[in-house]
């Protein structure tokens, strides 16, 4: 009897453990499974944002630059670009340790822009570069400044050495006036598919006998919001014309005297 006894109290005992360690279980579980979901969504988007800023690693300059580029134009937030000063001396002054040091070992500028659009998906992004690399290589600049891939971008003026200048519409400038990327492309002379699949060896060969120009300065166009449009003016209430004034009733005529009556 007092093994019986003993059995069913050790047999509770293992049930109500188990019943314990259930909850418990379930809660690990469930918090396996949201750690995995969202470990996946992060590595998926920082894939699209590293494979975009090897590609255009070389046009941009550095992979630093093309990192700015592609976040800022995912985002619509600022983008700083850096580079090297550019020069204005002569080529004799290379040697000198001043000249050196000046050109290319220490000094650099930042240039920072807003986009002219506004947030947009990766695939966006890539057509953007795609169709500026391609209006640079165009114009014969293989190898941008950061003001260069600015005017690219947002619109600008490049002023030539031999006092020649070329129009840059500005890829997110024509884009953000509502035209679509084929439009774009096709002002340039371009086909879409081409530029991308070979922005640099497209705009190349449209070239038209521009060979790596040299850009004396850059004229960057002014990035406005979208423009409202102005209320009209109030339009000024007209006068009512005055009331005719009412004409003056005639007097009523005196009445005669009553004649008497006859007999009277």
């Amino acid at each position: 009897m007092k093994s019986r006894h003993l059995m069913l109290k050790l047999v509770s005992a293992a049930v109500l453990t188990a019943l314990a360690a259930s909850p418990l279980l379930a809660q690990t579980t469930g918090t396996t499974g949201t750690t995995t979901t969202t470990t996946t969504t992060t590595t998926t988007t920082t894939h699209e944002s590293v494979t975009l800023s090897n590609q255009f690693g070389t046009f941009a300059g550095s992979t630093t630059n093309s990192q700015a580029l592609v976040q800022g134009l995912r985002d619509g937030t600022a983008i700083t670009l850096t580079g090297p000063a550019p020069t204005t001396g002569t080529g004799s002054s290379t040697g000198t340790t001043t000249g050196g040091t000046t050109t290319g070992t220490t000094t650099t500028v930042s240039t920072t822009f807003t986009p002219a659009t506004g947030p947009m998906g990766y695939g966006n992004v890539k057509i953007a570069l795609s169709l500026a690399e391609a209006s640079l290589a165009k114009a014969g600049i293989t190898d941008p400044t950061a003001a260069e891939l600015q005017a690219a971008l947002n619109g600008g003026t490049l002023v030539l050495a031999d006092g020649t200048s070329v129009d840059l519409k500005g890829v997110l400038a024509q884009r953000a006036a509502g035209e679509g990327w084929g439009q774009i492309a096709k002002a340039d002379g371009f086909k879409l598919g081409e530029v991308m699949r070979s922005p640099k060896a497209v705009g190349s060969a449209a070239a038209n006998g521009h060979a790596h120009v040299q850009v004396e300065k850059v004229e960057v166009a002014k990035v406005h919001g979208a423009d409202r449009p102005a209320k009209p003016e109030h339009v000024a209430k007209v006068d009512r014309p005055d009331r005719p004034s009412r004409p003056e009733r005639p007097a009523r005529p005196d009445r005669p005297d009553h004649a008497g009556r006859p007999g009277g």
